[in-house]
């Protein structure tokens, strides 16, 4: 184990927080007294700029204000609110946790870390996070912006994301932690991380840390942190059937344990690679056989398509335009679902639909063409 003297411990702390009083970073749940509230913003934060997750904040905080609120609400509401910002499984695990709280604590939030700790989406970080900033207990967050500032300052070269860099880096932030104001060292030294000792562009030349900051003394900024895990990525090829006749379309709800699950979307058809004929693209789309009988297909053409990168993932869309005569609902599979095309705003879609929709609201089957 690495020990940080007092003197170390004293200087980071001083200039850490000269550099915050010099560089006020307001922020819509900063100085936040309400747990739920705290909560609710570190669960959007997960995997979310802050620049995109303030004003998912607001809305949720104006149609929620309590967890009892968030609790009676319906699922897809809760989806559909958090439409746009990723990683839906945080939406459903935030939804389910919320009715947890009521149901097995009256609406009162756990108040010790490892109730805290215990709830569902809620690791170690954003434990220490809520318990610092909502009850100032000891707890140090260690995040990427945090691990990058230590590894500079210290010029450590154990990846940050190897299982003993984790230990390595939560001790070190634990030691040098102040335990008089556990919350507020913990959002200055992130701030920090996320302003000034940035990963590409680090602001060495006005640092306060400078002087005794081992990277920049061995010119090692630029190589610190380490990371050793490389992300396989895969691509994957959607075609959307979006079907009208006249003014209704049908959509399904996605379900298993793929992406996007409990969000909706237009029929979809996947391959494992690009160039697919409308012909092999209609023989695959199994569920939709009978409504798509060439007596019944008017029109079809394709009307674009889209990108959208995961954390592991290429998703590549085609959006396919179909004009049909009818549609007699006894012939859908189950999960289809017939809907007037203009109930689709109360539907929670993958942001990929969503760019398709917008993109195309105003002038959708207006100018079909065979193809």
């Amino acid at each position: 184990m690495m020990t940080i003297d007092s003197t170390t411990k004293a200087f980071f702390r001083d200039q850490l927080y000269a550099w915050a009083e010099a560089n006020l970073r307001p922020l819509p749940w900063k100085n936040e007294p309400d747990p739920y509230l705290i909560w609710l913003s570190e669960i959007i934060l997960q995997q979310t700029r802050v620049e995109q997750g303030a004003p998912y904040y607001e809305k949720f905080k104006s149609r929620f204000p309590t967890v009892h609120d968030l609790a009676r609400a319906p699922e897809d509401e809760v989806l559909k609110l958090w439409q746009g910002l990723g990683y839906y499984s945080r939406a459903r695990n935030l939804h389910q946790t919320a009715q947890y709280i009521v149901r097995e604590h009256g609406g009162n939030f756990p108040v010790t870390y490892e109730q805290i700790r215990a709830l569902k989406g809620v690791g170690s970080y954003t434990a220490a996070a809520i318990a610092s900033f909502a009850f100032q207990m000891p707890y140090a967050v260690l995040d990427g912006n945090v691990s990058r500032v230590l590894s500079r300052f210290f010029g450590i070269a154990t990846p940050i994301d190897s299982q003993s860099g984790k230990q390595l880096f939560q001790e070190l932030a634990t030691q040098l932690l102040d335990q008089r104001s556990p919350g507020k060292f913990n959002q200055r030294i992130m701030d920090f991380g996320a302003t000034h000792c940035m990963p590409k562009q680090p602001r060495c030349g006005n640092c306060p840390m400078q002087s005794q900051c081992v990277a920049f003394a061995t010119q090692q900024t630029q190589n610190l942190p380490v990371k050793h895990k490389k992300l396989k990525k895969t691509t994957r090829h959607f075609h959307y059937l979006i079907l009208q006749c006249q003014e209704e379309t049908i959509i399904r709800k996605r379900t298993g344990e793929d992406i996007w699950r409990h969000l909706f979307e237009f029929p979809l058809v996947e391959f494992s690679a690009a160039g697919a004929t409308f012909q092999e693209i209609q023989t695959k789309a199994s569920s939709l056989q009978a409504i798509l009988q060439p007596d019944n297909l008017v029109r079809a053409q394709l009307a674009g398509s889209a990108k959208q990168q995961l954390t592991h993932q290429t998703i590549l869309a085609s959006f396919w335009e179909l004009e049909i005569r009818q549609i007699e609902p006894e012939l859908l599979p189950a999960d289809l679902i017939c809907i007037n095309w203009k109930n689709l705003d109360k539907f929670a879609f993958p942001r990929i639909i969503d760019w398709y929709l917008k993109d195309n609201s105003l002038n959708l089957f207006s100018q079909l063409q065979v193809n």
